[in-house]
C-alpha cells in the first residue's frame, strides 16, 4: 500500500511510524509512506501557508491554494483522499478494514485553526478519531495509518492475528495472560490452562461479552430475536 500525507510537519508522522510493526512493514515493502509539504508550493519569500480568518477570531487558518497544489502533486487516478477533521466520520475498526482495501491513501492534515473550508470537497472522506482537540491532523493520521497497516496481508506474522481482536466482532477482546501461571498469588483462569479448546473459546466469548457490557455498553449488540416456530399443518 502507498500512503502519502499532505502536512506541514512530516516528522510528526514519520517518526512514530518508523518503529515496531509499522516500521517493519515499511522496511519490508508492505507500506510506502511519503510526504508532501504545502510550504513547497507557495510563491512568496516567506513561504506563507496560513492567514487570519475572515470574520475575525483567534488563530490562523491554512490557505487553500498551497494545500490544493500539494494534493495535486500526489493524487493519482486510484487515490483515496482523507481529510482529518472533527466533522468527519468517527474512525473505528470497520473503517480501518475498508481503508485497508485501498491501493493509495492520501491524508490531508490541517494545523493551527484548520484549513480553508473550500478544500473540503477535494476529499473522498472526512474522518475523525474522536471528540477532542489535537494540535493538528498529524497525530490522527498516525493512529489511522497504524490501524490500517496492521491489516495489510503479510504485515503481521500470524495469519489469524487480526481475527479475534477488540472491535473486530463488535466486542472488546477477552483478557490475556502469560507465564508464570501464578503471579503474586493471582492465578491464570483454569479454562486457559485446561487444554480444552472448546472450553477456552467459551470462556473467551463469555469474558468478551461481560467486559463489553461493563466497560463499553455502547458496543454491546442486542441479542438476535428468536426465530418464529412454524405451526404444524
Amino acid at each position: 500500500m502507498r500512503v502519502d500525507a499532505v502536512t506541514l510537519f512530516p516528522g510528526m508522522i514519520d517518526a512514530p511510524l518508523s518503529e515496531s510493526i509499522v516500521g517493519r512493514a515499511r522496511a519490508e515493502g508492505f507500506l510506502e509512506l511519503g510526504f508532501v509539504n504545502p510550504r513547497d508550493f507557495t510563491e512568496d519569500r516567506h513561504r506563507t501557508v496560513d492567514d487570519k480568518p475572515y470574520g475575525g477570531g483567534t488563530g490562523m487558518v491554512m490557505m487553500a491554494e498551497p494545500v490544493y497544489r500539494a494534493l495535486k502533486k500526489v493524487r493519482k487516478k486510484n487515490s483515496f483522499v482523507i481529510l482529518l477533521t472533527p466533522k468527519g466520520r468517527k474512525f473505528d475498526q470497520a473503517a480501518a478494514l475498508e481503508l485497508a482495501k485501498k491501493k493509495h491513501l492520501v491524508f490531508i492534515c490541517g494545523h493551527y485553526e484548520g484549513i480553508d473550508e473550500r478544500v473540503t470537497p477535494l476529499a473522498d472522506l472526512q474522518l475523525s478519531i474522536g471528540d477532542y482537540v489535537l494540535t493538528g491532523g498529524e497525530p490522527a493520521a498516525v493512529a489511522v495509518i497504524d490501524a490500517v497497516t496492521r491489516l495489510i496481508p503479510g504485515v503481521l506474522r500470524k495469519g489469524d492475528a487480526t481475527v479475534n481482536e477488540t472491535f473486530t466482532d463488535g466486542l472488546l477482546e477477552a483478557p490475556h495472560y502469560t507465564r508464570p501461571a501464578v503471579w503474586r498469588g493471582s492465578e491464570v483462569p483454569a479454562a486457559l490452562v485446561s487444554g480444552n479448546h472448546k472450553l477456552i473459546a467459551e470462556w473467551r466469548g463469555k469474558q468478551a461479552a461481560e467486559l463489553t457490557g461493563k466497560h463499553r455498553p455502547d458496543l454491546a449488540r442486542p441479542p438476535k430475536p428468536a426465530a418464529a416456530k412454524k405451526k404444524g399443518k
